[in-house]
């Protein structure tokens, strides 16, 4: 395997966990949408905001690690994809911009009004940009950009772009569902945990339908990696994906097991999606036009940045797990008024 073949693999693993830890967010802000308004959705918008607010910016640093990634280690493809298509990526770098502003601002906003625009605000957004990420993945897979491809809307509205896009909404949708069902249990919020292990149920459901639709869809607008979907590694990861949905469903059916272990197998049901969509690529970055070994940088570029890749491996990963694993463990809450008083603030220390 060469440095360029390594550094791809990195790619995609950054990806899966992007598609996974951002997706969680992204997921959240979808139920924050549709959970009606103001009285009937105080609760669900009251536990997404406790159960965002420790881990909601650090999620971006796997989305900057891809771009980082992408831009040194694979130039060319780089530049022809965020020329191809600078509409949607731009469409969705606007949406996390202000998806950010507005879950930042809503909370300590006292207004009523102002509220509710910096929620909708970052409703909206959650769902806006998975779609067009998903939909410039959609272009990608289907070969439709390639070098000195013009910006076109082609690249990425066409059906398999369509369908990677509303396959990003509704696998975002069961990740935060998931995730939220899990914390309404630390929050011992009962009627809360029923509520998103419903909604939880139902994603998995239509994630499961749209993914077989996507299956048949690609076979005839993506065959290269349709074929790479059935066959070899890409069928294998297709199996465990579709696998880790079926244990997802069982977990979420036993009220009692629906906590850590179905958010494993929730993560497992993207992460393996995401890698069986790599492996169909294979050799390719791009199918039919750009190859690993074509897009790749300079061997020295791609050495030193596998150095660095170590480097965050050993002292930026471990600091992003320990967060992870305070927050699921609820040690991460807020201070309140109430501590402060006890001895947070300068009248605790008199």
């Amino acid at each position: 395997m060469t440095a360029a073949d390594v550094v791809a693999v990195v790619l995609l693993l950054a990806i899966a966990a992007y598609a996974c830890a951002g997706g969680t967010d992204y997921g959240a802000g979808f139920w924050d949408l549709t959970a009606g308004g103001a009285e009937r959705g105080k609760r669900p918008r009251w536990l997404i905001d406790h159960a965002m607010a420790p881990v909601w910016e650090v999620n971006n640093v796997w989305l900057i690690f891809v771009l980082i990634i992408m831009w040194t280690g694979f130039p060319v493809f780089f530049q022809t994809v965020f020329l191809a298509m600078w509409l949607p990526l731009a469409l969705a770098a606007v949406g996390t911009v202000l998806r950010g502003a507005g879950f930042a601002l809503r909370k300590p906003t006292r207004r009523l009004a102002g509220r509710r625009v910096y929620g909708a605000v970052f409703a909206v957004a959650s769902l806006l940009t998975p779609f067009f990420l998903g939909a410039a993945v959609g272009g990608i897979a289907s070969g439709r950009v390639a070098p000195g491809t013009e910006p076109s809307a082609h690249a990425w509205s066409n059906p398999t772009s369509v369908l990677f896009g509303l396959l990003a909404i509704v696998a975002t949708a069961m990740l935060g569902a998931v995730f939220l069902a899990a914390d309404a249990v630390r929050f011992e919020a009962p009627d809360l945990h029923a509520y998103f292990r419903r909604r939880a149920l139902a994603a998995l459901a239509a994630l499961a339908a749209l993914a077989v639709v996507t299956l048949f869809v690609t076979h005839g607008d993506a065959p290269y990696v349709w074929h790479g979907l059935t066959h070899g590694a890409g069928l294998f990861f297709v199996i465990v994906s579709a696998g880790a949905t079926l244990v997802t469903a069982w977990l979420l059916l036993r009220t009692a097991a629906s906590g850590v272990w179905s958010r494993v197998t929730a993560v497992a049901v993207v992460a393996s999606a995401v890698i069986a969509w790599g492996m169909a690529q294979r050799p390719y970055l791009i199918p039919g036009s750009l190859t690993v070994a074509e897009g790749a940088g300079a061997p020295a570029t791609l050495h030193w940045l596998l150095i660095v890749t170590l480097v965050a491996l050993a002292l930026v990963f471990p600091a992003v797990f320990l967060l992870y694993r305070l927050d699921t463990r609820g040690e991460l809450e807020p201070l309140t008024d109430a501590d402060l008083r006890r001895g947070g603030g300068p009248q605790g220390r008199d």
